[in-house]
């Protein structure tokens, strides 16, 4: 059997403020829709599932997040997922530059929970509060020469 990942689906309270942080990083979005419907209800498992949804790529067209922004039912507010929580965790990127993706994401008042980190020589990390709570990983691979 084949399987292939095909997005990370991540619910926000604020759909356009998620696109325009993630977009900001460098991501572009590649389909918005609203969905209703049945077939919602069906594939979900929520009676009367109506969502904004926005689909983004990364640069190099490998990496999916699908953004969802709940109409309803109403969404339910938790609190923010701590690094060692059991549970879908994060999102991480690699980016070339960790300091110009802390400046953007700074610019959506998101700043690392501690400092940046280097991991072995090998990458320079982060972890960030997002848009919604979400923890995103940030890495800059290190020169090795």
């Amino acid at each position: 059997m084949a399987i292939k990942l095909e997005n990370v689906g991540i619910a926000v309270r604020d759909l356009e403020a998620a696109i325009a942080f993630f977009t900001d990083l460098g991501l572009t979005v590649v389909g918005r829709d609203t969905v209703s419907g049945e077939w919602t209800d069906t594939a979900v498992g929520l009676d009367g599932n109506h969502a904004r949804i926005a689909m983004l790529q990364t640069p190099d067209g490998h990496g999916h997040l699908e953004l969802f922004e709940y109409l309803h039912p109403e969404a339910i507010e938790t609190e923010p997922t701590a690094p060692n929580e059991i549970g879908m965790h994060r999102v991480a990127f690699s980016v070339d530059d960790i300091d110009e993706a802390l400046a953007i994401a700074a610019t959506h008042g998101c700043h690392p929970l501690r400092g940046v980190a280097t991991y072995q020589d090998v990458y320079k990390l982060t972890y960030l509060r997002g848009p919604s709570g979400i923890l995103v990983m940030l890495a800059q691979e290190l020169d090795r020469a």
